[in-house]
């Protein structure tokens, strides 16, 4: 009886191997990487949130969360971005962020999750125009990510390299900036 067992998870050894080795996923037919990039080079990035805190103006650092549209009708997943934005082709805030998780479905929109370190290149005082204008342009974008993925799994390496979108709608949220001092009267 226990060779019985035995013969059982040894006889799945190789499945299991050609599993978890296996190659990348590859693209569909008629679908190659210039297309995938023409697809995604439109507006990626829909949305830029940053979030000051009451010591922004001492550290230069903030947090932000971005949306980003897929309009492939395969699911990609974004493993790392290094980004730039700004105004009138200044940088005023940069990130190098990885993700775990960054799934964004086919055909749809997902949300990067909040992410610290956010550097304000020319201080908090140059970021101001932002709030009246409401928007940033992507002055460079390093996106690594996978193309055809399964639930983030696998899928096609791709590196898109600077890439640049403008008029990025962006919303400052200076609400962070208040706290309570109610705990020290």
């Amino acid at each position: 009886m226990h060779y019985s067992i035995l013969g059982s998870i040894v006889s799945l050894v190789p499945s299991i191997h050609a599993v978890w080795c296996a190659p990348a996923v590859s693209l569909p037919d008629g679908l190659d990487e210039g297309k995938v990039v023409g697809l995604l080079n439109g507006d990626l990035i829909t949305h830029l949130d940053v979030l000051f805190a009451v010591d922004t103006v001492i550290t230069n650092l903030l947090s932000a969360n971005f949306d980003v549209q897929n309009l492939l009708p395969l699911e990609i997943t974004i493993d790392h971005v290094t980004a730039d934005a700004g105004i009138n082709g200044t940088a005023l805030i940069h990130f190098d962020q990885a993700f775990t998780g960054f799934i964004v479905p086919g055909l749809g929109t997902a949300n990067s999750g909040t992410f610290d370190n956010v550097s304000l290149t020319q201080g908090v005082l140059a970021l101001l125009p932002i709030v009246p204008l409401g928007e940033l342009d992507i002055l460079n974008a390093d996106v690594s990510l996978r193309v055809a993925t399964i639930n983030g799994s696998l899928g096609v390496p791709l590196a898109m390299d600077g890439l640049q979108e403008s008029d990025v709608n962006t919303t400052p949220d200076i609400d962070s900036l208040t706290f309570d001092n109610s705990e020290h009267l």
